[in-house]
């Protein structure tokens, strides 16, 4: 069995908080390490509430420099510095090398780790990281300053077939090898990977950040799991770059999303019943996602 995907909402608000919504921010655990997608103010709180150490972030990815997306950067950070961090904390996001510059200036703090900060590509998809058993991809989207979704993708992974291996009578010390070179020669005959093994695809999970509707990453979210931003119940007019449900949910439907997943609400609907009932009437793989919820993919 694979290890599970924790998704943490931390935020599901929009650009001014409420009560019951904070700014957006979503943490992503999996086997053992915490990515975190935004980190609008109170994040911390969120991260306390969700039972998350902060010490167990080792990379933000901001998807825009409006205030409600990364204002709490700077005492996130410090909080590290003063639980003694050592280890490096990296930073992405559209020009985040300057941004990240402005922000630690205002602290009179010299922090004792590392801070990497990491530009990403507004123009195209680009893979900025590429760990073990995951990559994380950047991706293009509309809104009205430079912007960009993240794509976590875990890496496809083998799960082998003991009645074959048995058959084929293959030693234990060889299907580490075969693993690895995806074949092996066994008295004289080649044996690949694909005779005694199923390949699993790996989970794909996509965090909007602040969009207008974008067709090509309801293209990349076929069979995956979208975490889109719905302003709006109904289409604005233009000038808003913003999404709705309305137009998100007819997109997924479209494009085949495996499960939806809506925040980013205006303080004006202060109902959540009310958005999750209207929502479900128009996709049915849905959840309206509410400060303090976990969804485990």
């Amino acid at each position: 069995m694979p290890s599970p995907i924790e998704i943490y909402i931390l935020g599901s608000g929009s650009a001014i908080p409420t009560l019951q919504r904070k700014h957006p921010a979503v943490a992503l655990r999996y086997e053992g390490e915490c990515l975190l997608f935004d980190c609008g103010e109170c994040t911390q709180l969120g991260l306390q509430k969700a039972g998350i150490s902060p010490m167990k972030i080792k990379r933000i990815f901001i998807t825009h420099w409006h205030a409600d997306h990364f204002a709490g950067l700077l005492p996130l950070i410090e909080t590290l510095h003063m639980l003694g961090r050592k280890k490096a904390l990296y930073i992405y996001g559209p020009e985040a090398r300057r941004f990240v510059d402005y922000i630690l200036e205002l602290s009179y703090l010299s922090f004792g780790f590392k801070i990497k900060a990491k530009d990403v590509s507004i123009e195209e998809k680009e893979r900025i990281v590429n760990e073990k058993k995951y990559y994380v991809y950047s991706f293009p989207v509309r809104h009205s300053v430079p912007c960009v979704a993240y794509i976590f993708q875990e890496k496809a992974h083998w799960k082998m077939n003991p009645q074959k291996l048995t058959e084929l009578k293959i030693p234990r010390e060889k299907i580490r090898k075969l693993k690895a070179r995806k074949k092996i020669n066994l008295n004289g005959k080649e044996i690949r990977l694909a005779e005694v093994a199923e390949k699993i695809e790996g989970r794909k999970i996509i965090y909007s950040g602040d969009t207008l509707p974008v067709k090509e990453l309801f293209e990349e979210a076929k069979n995956a799991v979208l975490i889109h931003e719905a302003t709006f119940k109904y289409k604005r007019d233009t000038g808003f770059y913003h999404s709705s449900i309305e137009e998100v949910c007819e997109l997924a439907k479209k494009y085949g999303v495996r499960k939806l997943i809506l925040m980013h609400f205006s303080r004006r609907y202060k109902k959540h019943a009310s958005l999750e009932k209207f929502a479900k009437r128009l996709f049915e793989s849905i959840i309206v996602a509410k400060d303090g919820m976990k969804i485990v993919v």
